[in-house]
């Protein structure tokens, strides 16, 4: 299995079906159109709506049953990067190499294109899953990791609770929104509970494991691969290296992905995508 081919080949597909989103149309102002489709188009790596798809595919869906939730996924995650780069958060000029929303736009529509890509997402999400996804992005889950992340800026790796509220950021910031991308393209599949349980759990562990890989590469990646300056050093934000080392922190996202992909055994050889996307999670540079 060639993951890279893979991955790209899903991307250029999810790409193809963001671009009919994003059409100009007469009943809405022109900026908000353009800010929201610059943010959507400035790169990424499709992770969250590849992994929608090649769950959805080992469970037996056909890809067009599950096109629309994979690409309103990322159109969330999207709307919370713009959100996340804002001076009142991160505070970041680049994202991707590119100018970050607020610094090509301004802060105000910068709000409001995120706030028009949430909206816009339940508009394609598939009505099955949409409870499992704004749970996943609002305030039990990436809202709510959000706002610990915050909290716990400048606080120091010292704090005796820094360990708990790591874990807690990290399952609810990145890995509940991973963990809903697969477990979204197995419900729409219309697979067995216990199957979605296996897949839930593989999900959350990759989602940590990428999170745990993001902290080690803001620290020791090509900051022109990953387009960015190394914000969370900055922020002195709460991340795996500054509580555990980089050492540990590397052997702990290997220790997950290895988990994640027992818990997919139960589908024998279809779960080799799957466990090709968490190789590539826990290798990647950027």
């Amino acid at each position: 299995m060639d993951i890279h081919a893979y991955i790209k080949e899903k991307k250029s597909l999810i790409d193809s079906e963001l671009g009919k989103y994003f059409s100009p149309d007469k009943n809405e102002p022109e900026i908000i159109n353009s800010a929201m489709k610059y943010s959507i188009f400035s790169g990424g790596k499709r992770l969250r709506p590849v992994l929608c798809i090649a769950s959805g595919e080992m469970c037996g869906a056909k890809i067009q049953d599950i096109l629309s939730t994979a690409c309103g996924i990322e159109i969330i995650h999207t709307y919370s990067l713009i959100h996340d780069d804002l001076p009142a958060m991160d505070n970041d000029d680049y994202r991707r190499g590119k100018l970050t929303s607020h610094k090509k736009f301004g802060e105000g529509i910068a709000i409001l294109a995120g706030d028009g890509l949430l909206t816009k997402a339940f508009e394609i999400i598939n009505p099955k899953v949409v409870k499992e996804i704004a749970v996943a992005a609002g305030t039990k889950g990436m809202v709510g990791g959000q706002v610990v992340d915050l909290e716990m800026e400048n606080t120091g790796a010292s704090n005796s609770l820094a360990s708990k509220k790591l874990e807690y950021i990290h399952i609810h910031k990145t890995a509940k929104m991973i963990e809903v991308s697969v477990k979204a393209g197995a419900i729409i599949a219309g697979t067995s509970r216990i199957k979605i349980n296996s897949i839930s759990n593989y999900g959350m562990k990759i989602g940590i494991a990428f999170q745990i890989l993001d902290d080690i590469l803001d620290i020791i990646g090509d900051k022109k691969k990953l387009g960015k300056s190394g914000s969370d050093t900055k922020n002195k934000k709460l991340t795996y290296p500054s509580v555990y080392g980089l050492d540990n922190s590397k052997k702990r996202a290997k220790q997950l992905v290895e988990s994640a992909k027992n818990d997919i055994e139960i589908f024998g050889g279809k779960a080799a995508v799957l466990d090709g996307i968490a190789d590539y999670i826990v290798n990647r540079d950027y």
